[in-house]
């Protein structure tokens, strides 16, 4: 085991003999199991507390940006703000920089505004175009450091990606869409926010992939460029559904979900499966109502305290560790939804009855 403590150091934290840590540290052999764990626990608790002794009465200035519907925007916020208490004795102070659509220009604008201003780190999500990841390069020599959550920038300098497999979570839901389905004929809706943000691009080619693997009769049609915004997304759905009568299911990559199922009702039709991505407070609603048949899922209250953690030992604040693993995809029906999920709107928010449509008719009616 590499560490800084002296055997000494050790034998006191884990309340074992000098002679027994040396045993275990320089493997020597003749020592019980329960006590080489022991041993390995001590060190994780040394170093748990240097690292509280060197953030300790530290501030971290750390700003979010990101391109984003405001559903799944308030909850990278919420998210964020419940974790902070974990972050202690460290002090994790945040600010927001939140858009549902702007041109590259506008996020390049914000960079550099909060490169000027000065910050301890970025979290970012914004789409992968050379614009967004020059200027990630820029602040990344700037001794800023980036990390990127959700959708990816992996050929900028960004310091690290924190989210999903993206392929793996399409490949997954091009299996539950399958398993569902079964035999029953019909195409797969894929609805997808804007081609230029990479995990959305991962989703689709994994799930694509899986399909044509595993049902190559069935036709992707797909719908893009929505911003995952309801009312762009209603009419984008009910063009596809009224040019292809054998759309049956839906893969959502990138939102706008209540729209989606409106463009369904709005034409007198059903959706046999519907595959969705983020618990957020739509989507919990819609998975009540049974409107959703699964969402694909992933601990955004972890994806946030990570990122920090990696910012703050970008800064030296807390001790090297191995690289970030993709987060766990969970697959949430009805019947699973995580205890204590709310079914309210955000505030500011009305709550939507399954009547409120973003366009109550179809253009034709």
């Amino acid at each position: 085991m590499r560490h800084p403590y002296t055997i000494r150091e050790i034998a006191r934290q884990a309340g074992l003999s000098t002679a027994t840590v040396d045993r275990v540290l320089h493997q020597r052999g003749n020592v019980r199991e329960g006590t080489v764990r022991e041993v390995h626990q001590a060190v994780k608790d040394l170093d748990r507390q240097q690292a509280q002794v060197r953030i300790g009465g530290r501030t971290f200035m750390i700003d979010i940006v990101m391109q984003a519907p405001d559903r799944f925007s308030t909850a990278v916020r919420e998210a964020l703000e419940a974790e902070l208490p974990a972050l202690h004795p460290a002090v994790v102070r945040s600010r927001f920089h939140f858009r549902e659509t702007c041109p590259p220009r506008d996020l390049v604008s914000a960079l550099e505004k909060i490169a000027g201003r000065g910050t301890q780190g970025v979290i970012l999500k914004a789409p992968d175009v050379p614009e967004i990841t020059a200027a990630v390069g820029r602040l990344v020599a700037a001794g800023i450091p980036v990390v990127t959550l959700v959708t990816d920038l992996p050929h900028s300098a960004r310091l690290a990606y924190v989210g999903i497999d993206n392929r793996a979570a399409g490949a997954t839901a091009a299996y539950l869409l399958g398993q569902w389905l079964g035999d029953r004929p019909g195409n797969v809706l894929t609805t997808i926010s804007r081609g230029s943000f990479r995990g959305e691009e991962e989703r689709e080619m994994g799930f694509r992939g899986a399909m044509r693997a595993d049902q190559p009769r069935r036709t992707l049609v797909e719908v893009t460029d929505s911003d995952g915004l309801d009312a762009t997304q209603y009419d984008l759905v009910l063009d596809a559904l009224e040019r292809d009568e054998d759309i049956v299911a839906v893969y959502s990559v990138g939102g706008g979900n209540h729209a989606t199922l409106e463009a369904f009702a709005a034409l007198g039709r059903a959706c046999a499966v519907f595959v969705a991505h983020d618990l957020d407070h739509d989507n919990t609603r819609l998975l009540r109502e049974r409107r959703l048949s699964a969402v694909l899922h992933h601990d955004l209250r972890q994806d946030m305290r990570r990122a920090c953690q990696i910012i703050m030992r970008a800064h030296g604040a807390l001790p090297e560790d191995s690289p970030v693993p993709p987060s766990a995809i969970q697959v949430v029906t009805p019947m699973n939804l995580p205890p204590g999920t709310e079914t309210a709107a955000p505030p500011g928010q009305p709550n939507r009855t399954t009547r409120d449509s973003p366009n109550p008719r179809p253009r034709n009616a």
